[in-house]
């Protein structure tokens, strides 16, 4: 497949990164996150996203969505991340219908489905138990009783958590934790019985929520996908998932790089502009160059999610590992490049280090899919 977007491509491009730099700017980030916004992103502003159709993307037409594919959602993402603009659309739309299309049955995808596209439901992934991110972990259990489960656990970093209108929960049937069998996949009305939600405002100022499931009954219909054997494709939802993470990188690295290219030029010291020293330079150069191969591995990995492609998953684990190791370079950089204006909060260039960092930690960090990537290509 060719690594340029095509004419269609290029112009959901421009279209949302127009909209957002207009609707959803840094300085929209920055009042939701002073007036300590109750959702933590406009509910006007995702209403428009869904006219638009953005939740949809990626989901069948037969299901109420564009049916356009992975590519076209990640290329949105990374106008979302060149212009940190906060929204649902990284945990209800990538994350939480990729986890229905892939694990529910075709009357799960009619009832939910259309309702995601519409942006008139709202999913949070509860899989996280600990600091790390390690879902052959999951303690949580979900006891088998006549007529359903009781699920009873605890979740962190549930992103968008506060807000949802529906969890996406991965609990323990079976086995204990470290194995791949015994884990299956709950759909849970957020507002049932038993199950309690602390939101938890993160240091790039987007949500999460530690979640706590009390004796949670859930009905024959809340299992999405067979019972017990929710491993596989839930490695495909995190695949996808951090796929699109590292599309979100690209875009706030590249915002970040042409940000600080424009400082170099205009800064100046003894009299000329800093960007005229050769070692500021070579800097910039290995920048570019490291924002080129980072820009080719997330077209790469997008095109290999919507052609099913079987080496997904490594080429997932090193799509996330090399952005995570580029958004390290180029936001550090830009921050160093800026001087001392970069590390205050008046300066919108360290609001890119901060959702770097944590978008670098969702869904696993470097070491996490570096490691996973040599064991999938037994290294």
């Amino acid at each position: 497949m060719a690594l340029v977007l095509d004419d269609d491509q290029l112009m959901l491009r421009d279209t949302a990164g127009r909209f957002l730099a207009e609707r959803a700017p840094i300085a929209q980030l920055r009042r939701l996150r002073d007036e300590h916004d109750e959702l933590g992103y406009s509910a006007q502003l995702w209403q428009e996203m869904a006219t638009m159709g953005w939740p949809g993307i990626a989901i069948p037409e037969k299901f109420g969505g564009l049916g356009m594919g992975y590519t076209e959602l990640g290329i949105v993402l990374e106008q979302v991340g060149r212009n940190l603009s906060a929204s649902p659309l990284e945990a209800s739309a990538l994350v939480g219908a990729t986890a229905v299309a892939e694990l529910g049955t075709e009357a799960q995808k009619e009832s939910l489905l259309p309702a995601v596209a519409g942006g008139e439901l709202t999913f949070a992934l509860a899989l996280q138990e600990g600091s790390r991110h390690q879902p052959r972990k999951t303690a949580m259990s979900a006891l088998k009783q006549s007529d359903g489960w009781v699920l009873q656990g605890r979740k962190v970093l549930v992103f968008d958590g506060h807000t949802a209108d529906k969890m996406i929960v991965v609990a323990r049937t079976a086995g204990r934790p470290g194995d791949e069998t015994g884990l299956s996949v709950f759909v849970v009305d957020a507002d049932t019985d038993g199950v309690l939600v602390e939101r938890v405002v993160m240091v790039d100022s987007r949500n999460s929520a530690n979640v706590s499931f009390d004796g949670v009954e859930v009905g024959p219909d809340g299992l999405l996908g067979s019972e017990g054997g929710a491993y596989a494709p839930l490695q495909r939802v995190l695949d996808i998932a951090n796929v699109g993470m590292a599309a979100e990188l690209l875009g706030l690295s590249a915002e970040a790089f042409e940000r600080t290219l424009e400082y170099l030029k205009v800064r100046e010291q003894f009299g000329v502009p800093i960007g005229s020293f050769q070692a500021l330079q070579h800097r910039a150069a290995k920048m570019y160059a490291e924002l080129e191969l980072a820009r080719s591995i997330v077209l790469t990995s997008l095109q290999a999610i919507d052609g099913a492609d079987d080496s997904l998953s490594a080429l997932a684990s090193a799509c996330k590992a090399k952005l995570c190791e580029v958004a390290t370079l180029v936001t550090a950089e830009a921050i160093q490049m800026h001087g001392g204006i970069g590390m205050t909060d008046e300066a919108d260039i360290g609001l890119f280090i901060k959702r770097a960092r944590v978008a670098q930690q969702t869904y696993g960090d470097y070491s996490y899919h570096l490691d996973r990537f040599a064991r999938l290509n037994s290294y």
